[in-house]
């Protein structure tokens, strides 16, 4: 049986990675709810919970840096904060330039937020699981992943329908404007992905 499956202690990088994916579902929420509604309560929102987020990984990184034993490898435990952390980073850089940009959302948007949110919900159960129910956190991985080529599906018809027959400067810079934003979330979906791959990685390694 698997170390990490047979602890008595309490894992405390399990619970910092859980934090962080607490943090990251609550992050793609907001901003959900800011796709419908667009306020700029919901944009400070999404920030304070994205400096939160920060501030566990900060935690997370010293415990890594001054521990000798690991529930598993150290390189995964990393990886996983890094692409969790990376995902909400995307989520706030989305807001963030939306308001800059003052730009309004679209259906594209908000087909993708909402398929990133129930992904970051998967990679936050997949982590959860990880510890007692290796097999179910894998299948949580599996979602997640095929949560991401719907949002890549998603974007490239967002781009194909984007760049037909713009008439003016105008248009051109506001198709600019909306291909950022769209890059952002597709980035987002594919920190995601990365993050479900190594939670698979963690699986094959210690089931």
């Amino acid at each position: 049986m698997p170390f990490f499956r047979r602890r008595r202690k309490p894992n405390r990088f399990l619970d910092l990675l859980i934090q962080q994916a607490q943090f990251t579902l609550q992050g793609f929420e907001l901003l959900r709810e800011y796709m419908r509604e667009p306020q700029e309560n919901l944009a400070r929102q999404v920030k304070y919970i994205e400096e939160e987020a920060d501030e566990v990984r900060r935690i997370l990184i010293e415990e890594l840096n001054r521990s000798f034993v690991t529930p598993f490898d150290r390189e995964d435990i990393f990886a996983l904060s890094l692409t969790i952390d990376d995902m909400l980073d995307y989520a706030y850089t989305t807001v963030d330039e939306m308001e800059i940009f003052d730009l309004e959302p679209d259906e594209h948007m908000r087909r993708m937020v909402d398929l990133l949110t129930e992904a970051a919900q998967e990679i936050l159960r997949g982590v959860q699981r990880l510890d007692q129910y290796p097999g179910v956190a894998n299948e949580h991985a599996v979602r997640a992943k095929a949560l991401e080529n719907r949002v890549e599906r998603e974007y490239r018809k967002a781009l194909s329908e984007l760049f037909k027959d713009p008439q003016s400067l105008d248009d051109i810079m506001e198709i600019l404007k909306r291909r950022e934003i769209y890059r952002h979330l597709s980035n987002a979906a594919d920190r995601g992905d990365e993050a479900a791959n190594v939670i698979g990685d963690i699986v094959v390694k210690w089931m």
